[in-house]
Order: C-alpha cells, then sequence, then structure tokens
C-alpha cells in the first residue's frame, strides 16, 4: 500500500483496528475534498475486501426514497447481486449484513454519510440498531464499518455526541 504523506501514524492505526481481530466502527471526517475517501479507499488494500456506498448529493427533491434506492444500486454493483426494493433503513442494513463475507477482513465505507440521512431523522438510530443487532456480530469476519463525511457537523452531532453510539465507535 503506498503510504500517504503524513498519515502513517493514520495507517497504522487502521492496521491495528484490523489486529484486534473484531468488528470496529469507526468515523473519517474532515472539509471537502481532503482525500477522506481516497485515504479509506487506500486502507481497504489491507483488509481482504472493500466495499464503498456513497450517498446522493443534497438536491431540492432528494428523500429517504432515493436514497434508499441509491443504495440499493450500489449493493447490487459491489456484490453482484439483483437490486432489490427497500423501504427502510433497517431493511437495507439488514440486507447488506447478509451480504458480508463469513469470514476474513472487510472494510465497508459509507461515504457522505450525512447525506445518505437525508429524509430519515432515525437514520442514525437505525444505524445503531443495525451495528448492534448485526454487522458487530459477524463471528469470523472482523468488519471494519467507516462512517465517512464532510458535514463533521453531522458525524458528531448523531454518532460522536449520541448516547446512542457510546462505547461504539473505535
Amino acid at each position: 500500500m503506498d503510504i500517504f504523506h503524513g498519515r502513517e501514524s493514520e495507517i497504522e492505526e487502521f492496521r491495528q483496528l484490523i489486529d484486534l481481530k473484531s468488528s470496529q466502527l469507526v468515523t473519517c471526517q474532515g472539509r471537502r475534498r481532503i482525500g477522506k475517501s481516497t485515504f479509506i479507499g487506500h486502507c481497504g488494500d489491507l483488509v481482504s475486501q472493500a466495499y464503498t456506498i456513497s450517498g446522493l448529493p443534497p438536491r431540492a427533491d432528494i428523500d429517504r426514497e432515493s436514497q434508499l434506492v441509491n443504495f440499493s444500486e450500489a449493493l447490487a454493483r459491489s456484490f453482484g447481486v439483483p437490486r432489490l426494493t427497500l423501504d427502510s433503513w433497517p431493511k437495507a442494513f439488514h440486507f447488506l449484513s447478509t451480504l458480508l463475507p463469513k469470514s476474513g477482513s472487510t472494510l465497508v465505507l459509507l461515504d457522505e454519510i450525512s447525506w445518505m440521512s437525508l429524509g430519515d431523522r432515525d437514520f442514525a438510530g437505525h444505524l445503531k440498531n443495525a451495528w448492534n443487532a448485526y454487522f458487530s456480530k459477524h463471528q469470523g469476519l472482523v468488519l471494519v464499518l467507516v462512517l465517512c463525511g464532510s458535514v463533521s457537523s453531522w458525524i458528531e452531532e448523531n454518532i460522536l455526541n449520541s448516547t446512542g453510539f457510546v462505547g461504539r465507535v473505535s
């Protein structure tokens, strides 16, 4: 893996997460166009498999349904499965969990997570429930679920400072 100049310690942190041999929930935030997604993509070289799902950018008519269709299409492309109609985030997260490999190490990047949440004020709660019920429970799989975004305030409010995620974020 090519080393990002000045990011050696972050790459080492990622290696240490994988060495824990258990599922990890990670956040990556910062202003737009600084290389967050690219950096996480390179961290994907350290695991057996890596997948990226990006939220659709905000626009006047974007809603939860649009984000769910986009999520379903990304799953279909990434995992080579038919696109399902997903009518809720709990179903979407459960479907993703069923597609994950049974062993090895896997990175799943949910990129522009705040965009993905548009139109659903309970999005973070659904994600927390999915983490507890599915993503953290895969025996034999080291899953690193990365929540990434340029709207740092959303990540701080809904993930880092949320009582629902206390003790869950690596």
